[in-house]
């Protein structure tokens, strides 16, 4: 009956932490205007130009663009971001690596 309460307690725990540590989602009314970049050249063939890109900050957007990057590991490729738009809003969804 111990191990059982204690499975439980530390399943609750689990479970909880986890509803903490997720991410609010946010949404903006008017898209944030996009910036203007001046593309330098690559520092090396492997570098990828992610151009526009957004990253949450404080509850808001913040321009995160116009950079190089080089992928984590070989035979990996990016996929920009996007804008969604629902009954909420506006909400951005980041770029990642895969394979």
């Amino acid at each position: 009956m111990k191990n059982i309460k204690k499975v439980l307690i530390m399943l609750a725990i689990v479970l909880t932490t986890g509803a903490y540590s997720s991410q609010a989602q946010i949404y903006v009314g008017i898209r944030p205007a996009r910036q203007t970049v001046v593309r330098v050249a690559a520092p090396s063939p492997r570098h990828v130009w992610i151009d526009e890109d957004w990253r949450e900050e404080n509850g808001a957007y913040v321009w995160a663009g116009g950079r190089w990057e080089a992928p984590p590991h070989e035979g990996y490729r990016y996929s920009p971001g996007h804008w969604n738009h629902d009954n909420h809003g506006h909400q951005w969804h980041g770029g990642h690596w895969h394979r």
